[in-house]
């Protein structure tokens, strides 16, 4: 990078931390800070939603995965997500936009202690912070990581700068800042996205490949294969109905986006559209990967350096600093959407279960408590970030794809399903077995059993495996011991009715009736 390339650097940076300041002055109470107000338009959720589940390790951990493998990034990872939006589009959307309008709830897992009762709330709100913790800190290392390609800092510098400037903005300006943050990202990523794919076709093209000629190259042998290696057909799957969990609202930061519109109607909108983007938008982006064979040799034996390696080579001065920005904007868009979600469960969730001071926070105070909580999550993801590399969490892609994806299910299961008519019967019993049971799944199937196991457990076993367990004991203790009262019952009604619609609640089937109402 030179001068100009930092300049490019620089000014996003002076960007971000304006709109930050601007989207204060929209900031008035705890409301807007973690749900706009449900003010958004359903176009900005739907952009906001589709730019927060991006980050760097797209361009490092799924760039390796694109470098070694080939179309299967796509095939395993943005597909399956762009087909659990558009399933929960429908499915989750509209209820969790009720969650704000007719519960008038800040937090995703507010509901949780009506719907439930309060121990269920507090396990799925720690564990789900825990989770997060780490989640963002392999987010941090791996911008840090593509930082370290062109500018030489170290690893801990880059999480440094980084994470810093996400603070400034996304705790001045709350949602609004990240929502504003994230259309700029938008463009940015826009701009990026395609300088590099026109680079990679000219390259292509001086060697006298074609566009679709390169697929017979050497090189590339194996790499239109949908499923391959780790990435086969029971991984497809798991990762489809992970995604279809953790994309509209298992993992809370998108949860946020559709409580932001003002109807349950414009945040399905919103999902339609962050649907579309991930199925057309990620092939523009995946193709300079699986074409990186053809121009460049990774350094890292995972082939995660290989996209950053790329780019310096094809890219001019300028061009190359705004496709370090457009880095920079994935994973500040994703990790200050996390800090946002994480300081929403905090204050809302857990806060005042540990102080009785917490429980009589006003409007000031909350708004207060809320920028420190988001502040000291990102430290804490910060210090996680410097650990990514060490042997307990071996490397950034193991982080996300194992222990983000095989924990997530446990903790998004009884949130998600709790919404559905057709699971009104599994009550606190179902929701904190399952979610025990699927904590001690992950943990058995990726230690003892893989350390016993010649070659260890694959990767799709490791990621199904939780995800499966608690989904089986939450359905059929549900089943077995239901305890759908009345209270609970009509939170489910709420979710699943707007304000002006009549509907009776069900019986419960714990009074020994049938249920009735269909689901």
């Amino acid at each position: 990078m030179n001068s100009l390339d930092w300049a490019v650097l620089i000014g996003y940076f002076g960007v971000m931390v304006a709109i930050g300041v601007w989207s204060h002055k929209r900031v008035d109470n705890v409301s807007d800070f973690f749900t706009a107000g449900g003010k958004m338009p359903w176009w900005l959720s739907g952009i906001s939603h589709h730019m927060s589940g991006y980050s760097a390790v797209m361009f490092t951990g799924y760039a390796g995965i694109a470098y070694t493998y080939g179309v299967t990034s796509f095939v395993t990872w943005s597909f399956p997500i762009a087909l659990g939006i558009a399933i929960g589009s429908r499915l989750f959307a509209p209820r969790i936009n009720r969650l704000r309008s007719r519960l008038h709830v800040a937090s995703p897992l507010e509901y949780l202690k009506d719907r439930y009762d309060l121990p269920t709330q507090q396990a799925l709100a720690w564990s789900g912070m825990l989770l997060k913790i780490v989640d963002v800190g392999a987010k941090w290392a791996a911008i840090a990581t593509l930082l370290s390609v062109f500018t030489g800092v170290t690893l801990n510098q880059g999480i440094l700068i980084t994470g810093a400037i996400t603070a400034m903005y996304c705790t001045i300006g709350g949602l609004w800042a990240d929502a504003l943050t994230e259309l700029g990202q938008f463009v940015i990523q826009l701009l990026a996205g395609v300088s590099m794919f026109v680079a990679v076709v000219l390259k292509l093209g001086d060697r006298d490949i074609g566009f679709l000629d390169a697929w017979n190259q050497p090189a590339l042998h194996g790499h239109g294969k949908p499923l391959v290696g780790p990435y086969g057909t029971v991984f497809l799957l798991a990762f489809l109905f992970i995604k279809l969990f953790e994309y509209n609202g298992g993992m809370l930061n998108q949860a946020q986006r559709y409580m932001a519109t003002g109807s349950a109607y414009a945040a399905e909108r919103g999902a339609r559209l962050s649907a579309v983007l991930w199925l057309v938008w990620p092939v523009v982006l995946f193709f300079p990967m699986w074409m990186s064979p053809l121009l460049v040799h990774a350094r890292k034996p995972d082939g995660s350096d290989s996209y950053g390696l790329m780019t310096e080579q094809l890219l001019p001065h300028g061009l190359l600093g705004l496709v370090v920005v457009g880095f920079f904007s994935h994973t500040m868009a994703m990790c200050s959407s996390d800090a946002n979600a994480i300081a929403a469960v905090f204050t809302r969730d857990v806060a005042p279960v540990l102080s009785s001071r917490a429980r009589a926070w006003g409007q000031r105070s909350g708004l207060i408590a809320a920028r420190v909580t988001t502040v000291v999550f990102l430290a804490l993801s910060m210090a996680v970030a410097t650990q990514v590399n060490s042997p307990a969490f071996k490397d950034i892609i193991t982080v996300v794809i194992k222990w983000v994806a095989g924990l997530m299910g446990p903790i998004a299961i009884p949130m998600m399903l709790g919404l559905l008519r057709p699971f009104r019967r599994s009550g606190p019993t179902a929701a904190l077995t399952g979610w025990a049971a699927g904590l001690l799944a992950f943990w058995l199937v990726n230690y003892p059993i893989s350390w016993s196991v010649s070659g260890g457990v694959s990767l799709q076993y490791q990621v199904s495996v939780p995800l499966a367990v608690s989904l089986v004991l939450y359905i059929v203790i549900g089943y077995v011991r239901p305890e759908d009262t009345p209270e609970r019952l009509a939170v489910i009604e709420k979710v699943n009715t707007d304000g002006d619609a009549v509907t009776a609640v069900p019986v419960p089937a714990s009074a020994g009736d049938d249920v009735v109402g269909a689901p």
